[in-house]
C-alpha cells in the first residue's frame, strides 16, 4: 500500500523537529561560557535576535496556514529558547552592547514584525495573506544565508577549515533535507524553497571540508589552556534561523601568524643601505 503524502510530511516534519531542536540547544555551551566568565566577550546578540525574528515569523505563518502543526511546534520552542538566550546576553553584556541589543530588538523584533502583521492583516486578504507572509519568510530565510557564505569564502581564501567544523555542515544538510521533504509533501513551496539553498550550501561546505582538511592545521599534541579565545561561527538552520557556535582558535597557528606578521613588519622598517 502506498504511503500517503500526509504520512510522509509528518515523518519528515518530526525528524526536522528533532534536528532543529538540537540546533536550537547548541548555543547552550556559548551561554555557559558567558555565565562562567560573567561577560559576553566578543559575542554579538544579532544572530539570536535574527533567530527570534525568524522563529516568530514562521510561527505566525504556521498559525495563518493552519495545517503546518510541526512548523508551529518547533518555532514555538525556538521563540522561547531565543528569548532566554537574549535575556542572558543582556544580563552579562556591557552597557554599549546592551544598548545596541535593545535598539536592534525594538527595530527588528518589534517594529518590523508589527509592520508585517499590519500589512498582512489589513492590506491583503484571503489566501493571498498566507502567500505574502510565506514569501516574506522565504526572503528573510535566504537573506541570512550571508553569514555561512562568508565562512565558505574564508575557507577558500585561507585554505583552512578551522572555523567550519564538519558536524555543523552535516547538521545543516540533514536539517535541509528534512524540512524540504516536509514542505514538498505538504505542497508548500515557501517551506521547501529555502531548504534547496540550505542543502546546496551544506553540500558545498562538506565538499570544501574534504578538499581543505588535509592542508589544514597540523595539530600538535599540546595542552590547551582553559577558556581559550573563541571564534563566532554562524550556522544557518534551513528554516531561516541562524545559530552561533563557539569554535576554539588554533593557538599554535595563531602564534605562527603573529610571528610572521612581526617579521614582515620589521623587514619593511629596515633602512635601505644602498649607496647612491
Amino acid at each position: 500500500m502506498a504511503i500517503s503524502h500526509n504520512t510522509l510530511a509528518f515523518t519528515f516534519g518530526m525528524l526536522g523537529n528533532v534536528i532543529s531542536f538540537l540546533v536550537f540547544l547548541a548555543p547552550i555551551s556559548t551561554f555557559y561560557r558567558i555565565y562562567k566568565k560573567k561577560s559576553t566577550e566578543g559575542f554579538q546578540s544579532l544572530p539570536y535576535l535574527v533567530a527570534l525574528f525568524s522563529s516568530v515569523l514562521w510561527l505566525y505563518y504556521a498559525l495563518l496556514k493552519k495545517d503546518a502543526f510541526l512548523l508551529l511546534t518547533i518555532n514555538s520552542f525556538g521563540c522561547v529558547i531565543e528569548i532566554i538566550y537574549i535575556i542572558l546576553f543582556i544580563i552579562y553584556a556591557s552597557r554599549d552592547a546592551r544598548n545596541i541589543t535593545f535598539k536592534l530588538f525594538m527595530a527588528m523584533n518589534v517594529s518590523s514584525f508589527a509592520l508585517i502583521v499590519l500589512v498582512t492583516q489589513f492590506a491583503v486578504h484571503g489566501p493571498l495573506r498566507v502567500q505574502v507572509l510565506g514569501w516574506i519568510c522565504v526572503s528573510i530565510a535566504v537573506s541570512v544565508f550571508a553569514a555561512p557564505l562568508s565562512i565558505v569564502a574564508q575557507v577558500v581564501r585561507t585554505k583552512s577549515v578551522e572555523f567550519m567544523p564538519f558536524n555543523l555542515s552535516f547538521t545543516l544538510t540533514l536539517s535541509a533535507v528534512m524540512w524540504f521533504g516536509y514542505g514538498l509533501f505538504l505542497k508548500d513551496i515557501c517551506i521547501a524553497l529555502p531548504n534547496v539553498l540550505g542543502f546546496a550550501l551544506g553540500l558545498l561546505q562538506m565538499l570544501l571540508y574534504g578538499i581543505y582538511r588535509k592542508g589544514d592545521m597540523k595539530v600538535t599534541k599540546e595542552t590547551k589552556l582553559p577558556l581559550e579565545p573563541l571564534r563566532n561561527v554562524v550556522v544557518e538552520n534551513p528554516l531561516g534561523t541562524g545559530e552561533v557556535f563557539p569554535v576554539e582558535e588554533n593557538q599554535q597557528g595563531k602564534k605562527i601568524k603573529e610571528k610572521r606578521e612581526e617579521k614582515e613588519k620589521e623587514k619593511s622598517e629596515e633602512p635601505n643601505d644602498c649607496a647612491v
